[in-house]
């Protein structure tokens, strides 16, 4: 139920979301995957856990929204957010200053859905 009420939150900020602020494809599937990857690696029992995970739903939705507007399957759109999540494991686990920053970023773009 939790999910289903995230889920929803996150798809009506979508909606809502002026035009001009869409970010691109390659930045929404680039944030998807750090978000996803810190989310996993954080785990969902503490507060940062569960603000990974609402920004992992977010922008996952964002990437797939930015995929339909440019005419990009759905299938490609999830293969890339799966490269760019393994990719982003890899680089949170070595500490990547760039990684971190790029992800700081993301979350400060991402809308609270508590």
């Amino acid at each position: 139920m939790v999910l289903l009420f995230a889920l929803s939150s996150a798809a009506l900020m979508l909606q809502a979301a002026p035009v001009a602020g869409l970010v691109s494809y390659d930045e929404a599937v680039r944030c998807a995957g750090l978000t996803q990857a810190a989310s996993e690696l954080e785990g969902g029992e503490s507060a940062r856990g569960r603000q990974l995970y609402d920004a992992a739903l977010y922008w996952s939705l964002a990437a797939m929204q930015a995929a339909t507007v440019a005419g990009k399957p759905s299938a490609a759109a999830e293969a890339d957010q799966t490269r760019a999540r393994i990719a982003a494991v890899r680089q949170l686990n070595s500490d990547a200053p760039e990684a971190r920053a790029v992800l700081q970023r993301c979350q400060q773009k991402a809308p609270r859905l508590d």
